[in-house]
């Protein structure tokens, strides 16, 4: 099980909808922790306490004054997961992929008829999952983003061979809480994680080279780093509060034979939309090889 992890403060739900079920969280790590979050965020409901597991008891510990969370610690109780499992409608799968295996393979006979097992996993596909679960549980496959520790992710969610739509509209809310969220086909979930799940490294890796080309032009590192960042967070937010494409903002601000436009010229001799099919390429290739055999 992965560490816990502290609730960041998140952006008001994006959607208040009707009381979740029962909710059981195996592993509260990084993203796991940004869901438990939005769970907890003010004006969603979910019927009884949230039940979750960390590895450690000093993690436990954080929850104990909660009462909307149940916490069980791995390192002291060994039927951690079995027991946070028992009763829960819905079961979030949060942690490393390599052990989402073993940790169907423990908690199956817990699961209740009817359950929902939501796995955040890259590379393990619905298919192996589903062999381990018993008759009568789904499966339904979901890719979040970091964006969701502020309440303004983005989440691909699959439903498997035997989640109904009642199943796959209980990950659709559980993720409401924090951000939007896209149904698609299992078969574009790799997809899914190359442009969005992957997608923060993208704009954090601009936002790196933007700062030190700011150095390069003599600003030290505070006025670099201001420069660089302020930049990024306001044209994203300019970007959400328009409601314009992206292609126009950017003609907005790129007056013809202005210092913009020559700007835009050099990045666009280097071929971005080659370079981009690339990366996505190259972040899909990946995934196929986590979920191949012996991987």
């Amino acid at each position: 099980m992965t560490e816990s992890y502290e609730p960041q403060p998140v952006a008001e739900p994006v959607e208040q909808a009707a009381t979740l079920p029962r909710v059981a969280m195996l592993g509260v790590g990084s993203m796991g922790g940004a869901i438990l979050a939005g769970l907890r965020a003010p004006g969603v409901r979910v019927d009884g306490p949230i039940t979750v597991t960390t590895r450690s008891a000093a993690s436990a510990e954080r929850y104990a004054a909660a009462e909307d969370v149940l916490a069980y610690a791995g390192e002291s109780d060994p039927d951690a997961n079995r027991r946070a499992v028992r009763g829960a409608r819905i079961v979030v799968l949060g942690v490393k992929p390599w052990m989402i295996h073993d940790l169907l393979r423990e908690i199956a006979e817990d699961l209740e008829p009817g359950a929902v097992v939501v796995s955040v996993a890259a590379g393990v596909t619905i298919a192996s999952m589903e062999e381990l679960v018993p008759a009568g549980v789904s499966v339904v496959r979901a890719m979040p983003n970091t964006p969701a520790n502020v309440g303004l992710g983005v989440t691909g969610i699959a439903g498997g061979t035997t989640a109904d739509a009642a199943a796959v509209e209980d990950a659709r809310r559980l993720f409401a809480t924090v951000g939007a969220v896209l149904e698609v086909d299992e078969d574009q979930i790799n997809a899914v994680a190359a442009v969005s799940g992957s997608g923060p490294a993208y704009l954090f890796l601009y936002t790196e080279e933007m700062t030190a080309a700011a150095r390069r032009l003599g600003f030290d590192e505070d006025q670099a780093r201001l420069l660089a960042q302020q930049t990024v967070i306001g044209a994203a937010e300019l970007l959400r509060a328009s409601g314009e494409d992206p292609a126009q903002l950017r003609r907005n601000v790129t007056s013809p034979k202005g210092t913009t436009e020559q700007a835009i010229f050099v990045l666009q001799e280097a071929n971005w939309s080659e370079l981009f099919d690339r990366a996505l390429a190259a972040n899909i290739r990946r995934s196929e090889e986590l979920a191949a055999p012996g991987d």
